[in-house]
């Protein structure tokens, strides 16, 4: 991916949990995470949290794609919903991809799906985020 891209990517809380940026284009986010010991819950699987901050993080960058060198776009979230539909492994590459549904001037929608390394669906769900300023643009603002 382009430095300009993954410039626009970084985050703290992707440097916490470990979660890398795959793929991003308009419309389409993929995060990449390997699940470690430090993502397991008491039952030795991964935490639901983590699979909610993939959803929560893939969908918004689906929406808030910018090709703009020095600018970026960005959005707070206003609701996220999730469905838990196998755990996950430690151990295993976790894959969440996003998809924008729609966008208008201030709120965007869009889904995503979080899956292991051999496409065993782990969760889903959708979200709705609000544009913060000046970010409804494509072209974004200066960084």
């Amino acid at each position: 991916m382009d430095a300009h891209l993954l410039r626009q990517s970084d985050s703290p809380f992707h440097d916490l949990l470990g979660i890398e940026m795959a793929e991003w284009r308009e419309g389409h986010a993929r995060l990449l995470c390997r699940a470690g010991p430090q993502h397991a819950n008491r039952g030795g699987i991964v935490h639901g949290g983590v699979m909610l901050a993939l959803l929560d993080q893939v969908n918004a960058f689906a929406g808030l794609f910018c090709t703009v060198p020095g600018h970026r776009r960005s959005a707070v979230t206003l609701d996220l919903d999730a469905r838990f539909t196998a755990p996950g492994r430690i151990g295993a590459l976790l894959v969440a991809e996003g998809t924008l549904v729609t966008a208008g001037r201030a709120v965007f929608f869009a889904r995503g799906e979080v899956r292991d390394e051999d496409g065993t669906l782990l969760a889903f769900g959708g979200s709705t985020h609000r544009f913060r300023p000046g970010s409804h643009d494509p072209a974004g603002v200066p960084a």
